[in-house]
């Protein structure tokens, strides 16, 4: 893969080489009517709303399930349904905010319910898994009133059958976090190879702080630190086929990804199953630990000013120098719109909205820990934390979009969560582990 020097090239290789020429209608067939996704009970209700004309002129009611439920983003969409409304006198939204994990983990369950109009979700494998089962509905007509959006973006947001399901909004790369204070204070270096890391990490142990914070109480955090090791320990071709299903979870290549880890585990912030990523962000905050691999919205745990100028990041350090670490993680968040909408016409009208760089200068100037994916969006006032990203993304060879997106829904959440706070409990049982996550990756995929 060539190396994306636009945001055209950068998402277009969000579409794995691996899974392009495979049917993903054929790979989730059957996966929800074997029951295996997210069957607990829903957590989430669709706000009701007055309805509205399904054609013709957009007025009355729409209701928007938000995910956003953490203090910054939440008022950032806030802040975006506002100006919506005020350039539609005829509109009203309505948010249902929802915490973000109980939105994730019962997504299933909600749009076979009673979903609300507009929700939001995530491109990549999980948008066309639930365009595959018919659960969403078709944008193209919103799309054909959104300027500034690549061909590579319209793409990332179409279904197996051609047709857009999907508004990108904005994106983060996932990286290591630090407080550049905190390492002017020590004098620390940012390490490129894994033997510097590990050995920046025994010098924080001697400081008195926590080398990596973390926090996996709800299950996916974890999951960036496995593809980041898999993504320079094997590389990005494996990576990919291995999240398609196309390679053993019980290999050599896997195995030697979880026996890294497990000599990296004394560096992460013990009791990590027991902490939210927002708690072990604070750690970070407080300058009680040297660095955090998350996604760039661990800025929404800084306050905006001197503290989140403060904040910058490297990336993952390479393991192979033969595989090198041009590999990284870029996730796009956005929206899409329910099966049978009560107020079709006022749903379109809303995504058209979001999906214009207006909406998104809103977005990432209220929240400067992303960065808008339409590229007529004013980049003047980013911050330096967003301009960075911009460049490493840019500057990236290949780009994934994170576990629980590459892969099929239901493996993600009722194998790899369970199988990666397993090995956070028990890391000297890697063959057990492995051999199990290949026998019920086996059972999943076949469906």
């Amino acid at each position: 893969m060539s190396r994306p020097a636009t945001h055209d090239e950068y998402l277009a290789s969000l579409v794995p080489d691996s899974v392009k020429g495979v049917s993903r209608r054929t790979l989730l067939r059957g996966a929800l009517g074997a029951g295996t996704l997210l069957a607990a009970p829903s957590l989430l209700t669709a706000c009701g709303g007055d309805g509205g004309s399904s054609s013709g002129a957009a007025t009355g009611t729409v209701t928007l399930g938000s995910n956003q439920s953490d203090a910054v983003p939440k008022a950032a969409i806030q802040s975006v349904m506002d100006a919506f409304q005020k350039a539609n006198p005829g509109l009203t939204v309505k948010i249902n905010t929802i915490d973000h994990n109980s939105f994730q983990e019962n997504i299933n369950n909600y749009l076979q319910g009673s979903p609300d109009d507009v929700f939001m979700w995530f491109a990549g494998y999980r948008m066309r898994f639930f365009a595959s089962r018919d659960l969403a509905g078709d944008v193209g007509e919103a799309w054909k009133n959104i300027q500034g959006m690549t061909e590579a973006l319209k793409k990332s947001s179409t279904g197996d059958d051609g047709k857009q399901y999907f508004v990108p909004s904005t994106y983060y790369p996932w990286a290591l976090f630090y407080r550049k204070s905190v390492f002017s204070k020590y004098g620390y270096e940012v390490p490129k190879t894994m033997d510097e890391f590990t050995a920046l990490g025994a010098q924080m142990k001697k400081d008195g702080l926590v080398p990596i914070a973390f926090g996996d109480k709800d299950g996916w955090p974890a999951m960036g630190t496995f593809d980041q090791l898999n993504l320079r320990v094997n590389g990005y071709d494996f990576h990919v086929s291995l999240m398609a299903g196309e390679e053993a979870w019980n290999s050599d290549k896997v195995k030697k990804v979880f026996d890294t880890w497990a000599g990296l585990l004394p560096m992460h912030q013990p009791d990590s199953l027991g902490r939210t990523w927002q708690e072990a962000a604070q750690t970070l905050q407080q300058g009680k630990a040297g660095v955090y691999l998350l996604g760039s919205f661990v800025a929404q745990q800084f306050k905006q000013g001197a503290e989140q100028d403060d904040l910058d990041f490297f990336n993952f350090p390479e393991i192979d120098p033969a595989i090198g670490s041009d590999a990284i993680e870029a996730p796009i968040d956005g929206y899409m719109m329910s099966k049978r909408p009560k107020n079709e016409a006022g749903a379109l009208k809303l995504l058209s909205y979001v999906g214009n760089a207006d909406a998104q200068d809103i977005v990432v100037k209220a929240d400067p820990s992303v960065i808008a994916t339409n590229e007529n969006a004013d980049q003047s006032g980013y911050t330096a934390l967003q301009k960075k990203s911009v460049e490493f993304v840019k500057s990236a060879k290949s780009i994934a979009q994170f576990m629980d997106r590459d892969t099929r829904p239901d493996f993600a959440s009722t194998v790899m969560i369970p199988a990666i706070q397993q090995f956070i409990k028990n890391p000297k049982d890697i063959d057990g582990l492995v051999n199990s996550i290949e026998k019920q990756k086996q059972s999943i995929f076949s469906s």
